[in-house]
């Protein structure tokens, strides 16, 4: 039982997490949709760590197409809720404690506390896709504009706000299709950007608004990758298969590039000594 615990210990924490949170939310809030929504996501992240201990290879596409498109067709497209944090600042200014609120208050926010940018790396439907690009890790020096997410940022809060004091109407419908084309744009630029740069990942790193909350909080992360210093011979494989471009081997919290750790596991994957634990 013990050595049971151990193996699937993180199984077993991201899914508790997510059921602690899927029943206390059904509880206060006397709907049963938060039941399934957050008891979904929990049992697809469960379900990838643990085909991921299991050594399957597609372990983490599984998981990005599960909850991927779950959020982006069924609660986007269907549903007609604002997932992108166009919708967070508009339920927030609404003083509205629900969907993409809560969505960001558990996945981008407070829930890095516990698994770092996990939501970068198993749930973010813009990543779903790039991740499917040819450029898997970077092949060209990384560029110093990451000054960029600050000014998407800002501009998102700054267009929610001016809908709000020009006082327009029909503010659902205009949030839906501030959804469509978000989707949209965020698509054609991280495609292009993947290609200028030669690096699937480089809206995340410089583009993505939502690491402003994202890399503070992940500092701080419970779930990191660890290295054994007494097993690591400095082979340098782990650099080279970091889609995000973290130093591993570099135990601190202060690592380079540490709160861009997505928790792909690709690292752990190639180690030839079995020195990265996540």
């Amino acid at each position: 039982m013990r050595n049971f615990l151990k193996k699937y210990a993180l199984v077993l924490l991201i899914g508790g997490v997510f059921e602690a949170v899927a029943i206390s939310l059904w509880l206060t809030k006397h709907n049963l949709f938060y039941l399934f929504n957050f008891s979904y996501i929990g049992i697809s992240l469960s379900l990838g760590i643990f085909l991921l201990g299991r050594k399957y290879p597609y372990a983490r596409r599984v998981v990005q197409l599960l909850v991927g498109l779950y959020m982006l067709v069924y609660l986007g497209l269907i549903n007609r809720e604002n997932m992108q944090i166009e919708g967070f600042w508009y339920y927030l200014l609404t003083g509205v404690f629900e969907a993409a609120t809560i969505h960001y208050a558990v996945a981008k926010i407070f829930g890095p506390l516990i698994f770092g940018r996990g939501f970068c790396g198993y749930a973010c439907w813009t990543a779903m896709v790039l991740d499917f690009l040819p450029y898997k890790t970077r092949e060209l020096p990384r560029k110093n504009i990451g000054w960029i997410r600050y000014l998407t940022f800002a501009l998102s809060f700054l267009f929610v706000s001016a809908l709000f004091l020009m006082k327009v109407g029909n503010l659902e419908r205009i949030m839906f299709w501030a959804f469509l084309l978000g989707n949209l744009a965020y698509y054609l630029v991280g495609i292009a950007l993947a290609f200028l740069f030669k690096d699937n990942r480089a809206f995340c790193k410089y583009i993505c608004p939502v690491t402003v909350f994202l890399k503070p909080m992940s500092y701080f992360s419970l779930v990191r990758i660890r290295c054994d210093e007494t097993k690591c011979i400095s082979c340098g494989k782990c650099k080279k298969v970091c889609p995000m471009d973290v130093e591993m081997t570099d135990n601190s919290r202060k690592r380079k590039n540490g709160t861009d750790c997505i928790l792909c596991m690709e690292c752990v994957k190639v180690c030839p000594k079995g020195a990265l634990l996540g």
